[in-house]
């Protein structure tokens, strides 16, 4: 912990009194060096991609949101600490019935997997796979895709006790990959024909298995890389199916490009969210001071949903 100078909101900005952030494997990245924060290098490296929180001050070209509005949103960096800046297109109102733990675990997660889904275009009646189910970006997707129509919703997760959780959040057929082979199990599910849908957190080590467990025309979305980014595949069965792979990262992406991800999920998942009907899973809740701690536990791949920080 360190005294850092406060944040400086320009024109376009609200200034934040963070409530809550929460973690991500970028996190655990960049302070290992290899996740540097977007532009510019910054005079203090502060770790931190979402936020909840107060507002303090209001940019004189801002409309929407007056001080004290309960807020949250995405940053590239910085969440970790009292206070933020973010430019005001990339806020959002927290719903009256989440708390500030849930708020501030809500951004990062919930807006990628629902951007990774609609860049898939799932519609309503199709079918998905979700890998790592258990894990902040797997358990929105689940909720998200169920409430975008998915009429089946596989995932992968590497104990029983995860599985049985993201079952009770709506996932339909639960794989342990540690003991089944999750290609078998999803063309088993589907009678055959695989899924439409891919949403994969592991890459090259799954690519084989995720194109037999693609349907023809399905989409994969690789969203992460646990696995490791060095690949050498079979190309084939790609082709044989029509399929297609995008990758997708949401960090550091433009303004107008995140403004619009913020903007498309406040329209069409944070309504069932304030009703209830999509829930913010936070698994555990440590103080801001014991970071460092809270990074061991998300190290160790025991959290389902998201590991929160409070800021005092």
């Amino acid at each position: 912990m360190q005294e850092v100078p406060d944040p400086i909101a320009g024109p376009e900005d609200l200034l934040v009194r963070v409530r809550a952030t929460a973690l991500n494997r970028a996190d655990l990245l960049q302070r290992q060096g290899g996740y540097p924060q977007p532009g510019p290098k910054p005079a203090f490296e502060v770790p931190g991609l979402e936020y909840a929180g107060e507002v303090l001050a209001v940019g004189a070209r801002v409309e929407g949101f007056a001080v004290g509005d309960r807020v949250m949103g995405l940053l590239a960096g910085g969440g970790y600490a009292e206070q933020v800046v973010t430019h005001h297109r990339l806020a959002m109102k927290v719903p009256a019935n989440l708390s500030w733990q849930e708020a501030g675990a809500t951004p990062e997660v919930y807006i990628t997997a629902h951007d990774a889904l609609r860049q898939c275009g799932l519609v309503s009646g199709e079918t998905v796979l979700i890998h790592a189910a258990g894990s902040g970006v797997g358990v929105a997707a689940i909720q998200i895709a169920k409430a975008m129509g998915a009429s089946l919703v596989a995932g992968t997760a590497g104990s029983a006790a995860k599985l049985e959780q993201a079952q009770a959040l709506g996932l339909d057929v639960a794989v342990n990959y540690g003991e089944q082979d999750f290609a078998a199990a999803v063309l088993e599910a589907t009678g055959g024909r695989g899924v439409d849908v891919i949403l994969d957190v592991i890459g090259p080590e799954y690519w084989e298995r995720n194109m037999k467990a693609l349907a023809l025309r399905g989409r994969v979305v690789l969203v992460g890389m646990l696995g490791g980014g060095a690949t050498g595949v079979s190309l084939g069965p790609l082709m044989a199916k029509r399929a297609s792979v995008r990758g997708t990262t949401l960090r550091a992406r433009p303004l107008e490009e995140k403004a619009d991800a913020t903007r498309a999920f406040e329209k069409s998942v944070l309504p069932h969210i304030a009703a209830g009907r999509v829930k913010v899973v936070v698994d555990r809740v440590y103080p801001l001071a014991e970071a460092a701690a809270a990074h061991e536990y998300l190290a160790s791949n025991q959290n389902f949903g998201k590991v929160a920080l409070t800021v005092p």
